[in-house]
């Protein structure tokens, strides 16, 4: 199971970077938030949004350290993140420890909380 999380968690990265809605989508519960790094929530609603919109795209997500727990029917996925892209037309570039927790629904593993902390280094 830590080998199927890994892959779709390349999967879901591949998707934002593609800037793909509905390809986002299919890896996310309804109830799916990020909390950012500066703490504030973000629902799927908005997120997809925005990308929808283009007011955000992402051109690169690389991920590193990855760690993988499965808890039955429950997973996390933690990383050290490098992110690019464009947000209202102004660049960013991040680089985040991000965790994600996912659940197996219906045989399907989903995403439920994305939660992205700074990185800096020592």
């Amino acid at each position: 199971m830590e080998e199927e999380l890994l892959k779709l968690e390349a999967e879901f990265a591949e998707a934002i970077v593609k800037n793909d809605p509905g390809a986002i989508e299919r890896f996310v519960t309804d109830e799916w938030i990020i909390i950012n790094a500066n703490g504030g929530i973000i629902d799927k609603e908005r997120f997809l949004g925005v990308i929808k919109s283009g007011t955000l795209t992402h051109e690169i997500m690389e991920s590193d350290n990855l760690r993988v727990r499965v808890y039955g029917d429950s997973g996390v996925v933690t990383a050290l993140t490098r992110t690019k892209g464009k947000f209202m037309g102004q660049d960013f570039s991040a680089e985040e420890r991000a965790t994600d927790f996912f659940v197996r629904l219906n045989g399907q593993w989903r995403c439920v909380l994305t939660q992205l902390i700074r990185f800096t280094k020592p």
